[in-house]
């Protein structure tokens, strides 16, 4: 048994690379074992890079006000209490609405020791598209 204490881990910035705006990632159980698990905060207006995961994610929201799209689809509004299950290679991208912050636990098990597969940027029309 491993109890990893509440702030005993530092937050980290999202990487440039894979999020527009302002991001910060808490991941107590990242990598460990075959199940990558993050608690993620977007500041207004901040997403994710399109990405896809090998076996798919989960995402539990708890704070906020969120955006999520994917590939031939409508963005569609996320909320607290949502859960919302990514299919396999689905490709995606999730993050907080223009005006308001969001926060989700982001959960994906890993595949030959890799949980996503990241991709380009949403572009603003993208992000924008309803």
């Amino acid at each position: 048994m491993k109890i990893t204490k509440t702030g005993s881990t530092p937050s980290a910035k999202g990487p440039a690379e894979y999020f527009t705006g302002t991001v910060r990632i808490d991941c107590p159980f990242c990598g460990s074992g075959n199940l990558s698990g993050a608690t993620v905060t977007f500041e207004p207006g901040a997403r994710t890079a399109w990405h896809t995961h090998p076996l798919g994610q989960t995402l539990l929201v708890t704070a906020g006000f969120g955006l999520i799209g994917r590939v031939g689809g409508q963005v569609q509004e996320i909320r607290p209490g949502d859960t919302v299950w990514i299919e396999p290679d689905e490709k995606h991208w999730h993050g907080a609405s223009p005006d308001c912050a969001m926060t989700h636990i982001a959960i994906a098990e890993m595949k030959d020791g890799k949980a996503v597969d990241w991709m380009e940027h949403v572009t603003d029309e993208e992000y924008s598209a309803k």
